[in-house]
Order: structure tokens, then sequence, then C-alpha cells
């Protein structure tokens, strides 16, 4: 359960005020049509966290426990300093929107995540809780429904008074205390 509550956590702060939930902004005004955007954020984000996930466990059967555990705590660390560098959405006119909410969001929304800084949190999530893949490809991909849903339900109404400084620095407390725990904590 540890892995499911901490990857929904992590990823739901540190996707508030990501690209991906700014495109998905950009998304819900452009369409609006919120359940074909909903339906293409789920499904993106599900198979590109099952891939990240995929890559985790595939580092963790790789790398002695050791080096692993540095690994994890130093990219948690680093994860935890790109926190406080906050995303702008790229340009909003895209040859993707005439094929419609649905698959605009899903192929936006997966080619937007490539690199992104919840794909690679699924990926040390995964490697971290490596008995529990399934767990973390469902709270990182529940943790971007709970921070993309509102952006996508509310359009731009409201977007702009969130305190982004305060989201993206209680993010990056929260790779921190990831990064520690990584290092102290017992591993199984």
């Amino acid at each position: 359960m540890e892995a499911l509550t901490t990857s929904t956590l992590a990823v739901s702060i540190a996707e508030i005020g990501d690209k991906t939930q700014l495109l998905a902004l950009i998304l819900a005004c452009r369409f609006r049509k919120p359940l074909p955007i909903i339906w293409g954020i789920f499904l993106a984000t599900l198979i590109n966290h099952a891939l990240a996930g995929s890559v985790g466990i595939w580092i963790q059967s790789w790398l002695d426990p050791q080096w692993l555990r540095w690994l994890l705590a130093l990219s948690f660390f680093a994860m935890a300093a790109w926190m406080l560098i906050p995303d702008k959405a790229d340009d909003e006119d895209s040859r993707f929107y005439r094929l419609g909410p649905f698959v605009a969001t899903f192929v936006l929304f997966f080619l937007a995540e490539i690199g992104d800084k919840t794909q690679i949190a699924t990926t040390l999530l995964a490697a971290r809780f490596v008995d529990e893949f399934w767990l973390v490809v469902a709270g990182t991909t529940l943790g971007m429904m709970v921070a993309n849903l509102p952006a996508v339900l509310a359009g731009h109404k409201g977007a702009g008074r969130l305190p982004m400084h305060w989201i993206h620095g209680a993010s990056a407390l929260i790779f921190l205390v990831l990064g520690v725990t990584t290092l102290w904590w017992p591993w199984s």
C-alpha cells in the first residue's frame, strides 16, 4: 500500500504546474469536451507509466542494491531541484488538434510525458518498489488524474490563482523526503 500512496502523492503534487497539466488546460479550452480529454489523459498516462515502470524494474534488476539505493536517492534529490523550475506550455497550435479531442489528447500527453518529471518519478518509484510494480503504475496514473482532472473540468477559470511557487516547493520537499528515506530506510 505504501507504493500506491507514495506514487499517488508524489505524482499528483509534482504534476501541478507541469507542462502536461498546462496541456490539459489548453485542450479543455480548445475542445470543451471533458470526457474524451479525460480518457485520452488516462490511457496515455497508463501506457506511458507502465513502460516507464518497466524501465525501473530493469534498472533495479541490473544494478547492485547499494548502487541502486544511491542512484535512486540522488535521482530523487535531482527531482526535488527540478521541481523548483516551473514548466511552461508548448506552442498551442498543434497539428494533432485535427484528430479530435481523444486522439489529440492521447498523442500529445503520451509525447509530453516522455522524459517528463512524472515519467522519471515513475521509473524511480518502480525501481524502489520493485515487487509492487502495478501499484506504482496505478498510483502514478491516479496522481496524474488527480492533478489533471480539475484542470480539464475547470478549463481556464481559476488556473492562474494557484500559488505555484508553494506547490512546486511542496513537491520538491516530497522528492527530498523520498531521497532521504531511500538512503536511510531499510529495504526489503
